[in-house]
């Protein structure tokens, strides 16, 4: 695995990559090292060939000029040319240190001098700071070697007196050259073998985190496209119980019109001859008549809101004052409202809406009756009163109305139902339960949808969300 890994010709170029600012980086260290260490020397110097004024200034020209072609080498290395070719520039950093040293060994004491030291100086600075492939490790080995035997030969021979001494400094020249070149070929392979490993780490990594954002986005689209669906799905059997209701109403009224306008004619005429009877029976028959009128109110009214369904589009769409809409209907309730709810007004200024008047005039009142009903079953302290809240805004082409009640609200289990037909939590005779799903018709016909927001026992809130224009 880790073979494949480092075999890898993506791996190898970024490793390239790295290595040149790894290595642009370790040169600027060695400059800095260079520039500074050279100089220094010159108490070194002083104190190995103290009163040789003519050999300490030449040192000191050497080391000076040394350093200032490092300054120079740094200089050039920060230009691109000296980033392109900055390994060969990086063995002529390295020879500048090492032929100095040696030119002052050729000078003075040969294979004699003290400063062989220095060369070893400048191997460890090739170990420890530059970080050198084995190729260019030896080469530099090998650089530092011919400098010390040059310098000792071009100085004179090499006598009895010396050549210990010779042997012993390039002893230790070679035997520090091999472990430079052997520790350069173990760090170098180090180096790479946990770049590859970092670079495919940081590779995964990236290929991990770029996988989550694309599975976060298909999970935010999957939700999304549930929730539609969802919704897709209420709509569709809504709108499907809607079209049921309507078939059955159709038939309920064809059935139910005839036998009543029977009655309607047959209470018509009841009621002109109950004028024929004696003044004591009367009131009780006036009575008992005006029973069976109520109930054929009753039965007709039923009817009126079953035809809405068999005729759900059978009139014009106009732009709808809804302040004038909601009056009306607070007119409708004025006698239920009266001194005992709080009705609270926060529409927008001239806000309209794309809808039947007479059918949204019908929403509002059903809806404002629920929440009057709703609001008699709720015991209220002294700090609160019963309060129906109408809002309206305006957004992004859509008007919204909301009616509020701070009632006892809908518990959880009927949210799910109060717009399907004839459900309803009312008791017997209070209510058929077809006020929501009318609402909800007519939203539906203005091609808008009504929704619910409750908390039980704190408040009950509908939002209609209407064209604007």
């Amino acid at each position: 695995m880790t073979s494949s890994i480092t075999d890898n010709k993506e791996v190898r170029d970024a490793f390239a990559e790295y290595d040149r600012e790894e290595t642009i980086s370790n040169f600027k260290v060695a400059c800095a090292l260079g520039i500074l260490l050279m100089p220094a020397g010159i108490f070194l110097d002083r104190w190995v060939y103290a009163g040789k004024t003519e050999l300490l200034d030449y040192f000191l020209k050497i080391r000076f000029l040394c350093s200032g072609l490092i300054g120079l080498f740094f200089g050039i290395l920060l230009t691109n040319f000296g980033r392109k070719h900055h390994r060969k520039l990086g063995v002529t950093l390295f020879a500048l240190p090492a032929s100095a040293i040696a030119v002052m060994i050729y000078y003075q004491d040969g294979a004699g001098s003290l400063y062989y030291a220095g060369l070893n100086l400048v191997l460890l600075v090739l170990a420890f700071v530059l970080h050198w492939t084995f190729f260019e490790s030896l080469s530099a080995v090998a650089l530092v070697i011919i400098f010390y035997v040059s310098a000792c030969l071009f100085h004179g021979p090499i006598t009895r007196d010396v050549v210990g001494e010779f042997v012993n400094n390039l002893y230790f020249l070679i035997l520090t050259g091999i472990i430079v070149v052997t520790g350069s070929y173990f760090h170098s392979k180090s180096r790479y073998r946990e770049f590859a490993l970092r670079f495919e780490l940081n590779k995964n990594r990236r290929t991990l985190e770029n996988s989550n954002k694309k599975l976060d986005v298909q999970n935010k689209e999957l939700a999304d496209t549930i929730q539609k669906l969802t919704e897709a799905e209420s709509q569709l059997v809504q709108s499907e119980k809607m079209a049921s209701l309507g078939r059955m109403s159709a038939g309920i009224i064809h059935e139910i019109n005839n036998p009543l306008n029977f009655a309607t004619t047959g209470l018509f005429t009841l009621k002109k001859k109950g004028k024929h009877l004696p003044p004591e029976q009367q009131e009780e028959y006036v009575d008992i008549v005006k029973d069976i009128e109520d109930g054929i109110g009753r039965v007709k009214n039923i009817v009126s809101d079953l035809r809405m369904f068999t005729h759900p589009s059978t009139e014009n769409l106009d732009q709808v004052e809804v302040s004038e809409a909601i009056t009306s209907a607070l007119r409708f309730l004025s006698n239920e409202i009266k001194d005992k709810v709080v009705i609270e007004q926060k529409l927008a200024d001239h806000q309209t809406v794309r809808a039947n008047k007479n059918k949204l005039i019908h929403v509002f009142v059903n809806l404002i009756q629920n929440s009057l009903d709703a609001l008699r079953t709720k015991p209220f302290n002294n700090c609160e009163k019963p309060t129906i809240t109408i809002q309206g805004r305006v957004e992004r082409g859509s008007s919204y109305i909301v009616v509020h009640d701070n009632g006892p609200g809908i518990a959880r289990e009927h949210v799910d139902k109060i717009f399907d037909p004839f459900f309803t939590t009312k008791n017997v005779g209070e209510g058929m339960g077809l006020g929501l799903s009318i609402c909800y018709r007519i939203v539906e016909e203005s091609r808008g949808k009504i929704t619910v927001r409750t908390e039980q026992g704190k408040y009950c809130e509908f939002t209609l969300e209407l064209p604007a224009n």
